[in-house]
Formats: C-alpha cells, sequence, structure tokens
C-alpha cells in the first residue's frame, strides 16, 4: 500500500497512520514512515527530470517470476534460495561470496536489489508491464504502478 502524500508529510508516525486511514482506509507502516524523507525527495526530482522513472517492489517481482506469491520469507534459507533461483533462471545470477562488501548488506537487500535490477531490464527491453494496467492517476494528474 503506498501512503498518502499528506501522511508522509506528518510530524510523526502515529499523525501519518491516522492521516494515512483518512485518506486511503488504512495506516501507514514504521518503515514506510521511516522512508518519507527519501520518498518526498524522490517525488520531487522525478517532476523535473527528463529520465524515465518507474516504482518496482522486489516481492511483486518475485511473483512475477514465479507465477505466483512466493510462500517462503526470503529471510528464511529456503525463500532466499527459492528466490535466488528464480533471479538465475531469468539470466540475474548472484555470487555466493559478496566478500567483505557484503558484511553490511543483508541478504534480503541483495535479493531486493537484483529484483529491481530484473525490473529495470524488462524496462529498458519494453518488456514491462504496469500494475495496474491502466496506472492509477493521481489527483495531479501523476500517473502512479508498480512496474514488472
Amino acid at each position: 500500500m503506498t501512503p498518502v502524500r499528506a501522511a508522509l508529510s506528518a510530524p510523526d508516525h502515529a499523525t501519518a497512520v491516522r492521516v494515512n486511514r483518512e485518506h486511503a482506509g488504512e495506516g501507514i507502516s514504521i518503515q514506510a514512515f521511516a522512508l518519507r524523507v527519501k520518498l518526498l525527495q524522490v517525488d520531487a526530482w522525478v517532476r523535473t527530470t527528463r529520465v524515465r522513472v518507474v516504482e518496482a517492489h522486489p516481492e511483486v517481482s518475485f511473483a512475477r517470476m514465479h507465477g505466483a506469491a512466493l510462500t517462503s520469507r526470503k529471510s528464511t534459507w529456503a525463500g532466499g534460495e527459492a528466490r535466488r533461483r528464480l533471479l538465475a533462471e531469468q539470466g540475474v545470477v548472484l555470487a555466493g561470496e559478496l566478500g567483505l562488501e557484503g558484511e553490511d548488506t543483508g541478504a534480503d537487500d541483495v535479493l531486493d536489489a537484483a529484483a529491481a535490477a530484473w525490473t529495470a531490464r524488462r524496462v529498458a527491453r519494453g518488456e514491462a508491464v504496469p500494475l495496474p494496467d491502466p496506472p492509477e492517476v493521481f489527483d495531479d494528474g501523476w500517473p502512479a504502478a508498480i512496474w514488472v
């Protein structure tokens, strides 16, 4: 669920939850609220650039690769390996060893980045599709969709 802009501009999480419930029928996670500064920065930048920007969601990408939602969490061995296998089948091969660079990076973060790269490649090739199709249009005329 994408938080409404008013919730992202709220001064604290509790206010954001209340505002989002008023506008969208449900609250906003602590994680989404913590990302608000970056989300608003991207929102402002995307309106000024000529570069095409699309939104991707790793689990939606993995579901598209698999043909259905995955039931194992990516933080588990089985879930991580299932996602690595799906990526490899799509030509995105992750090395098993990341070396010292991997000490501060979680395996789930690497999987998410690889899924986003898979989506970016599909966008570049003209193979990606928006969800929903056609994209939802915000009240300011800006289209919004997750691309896979």
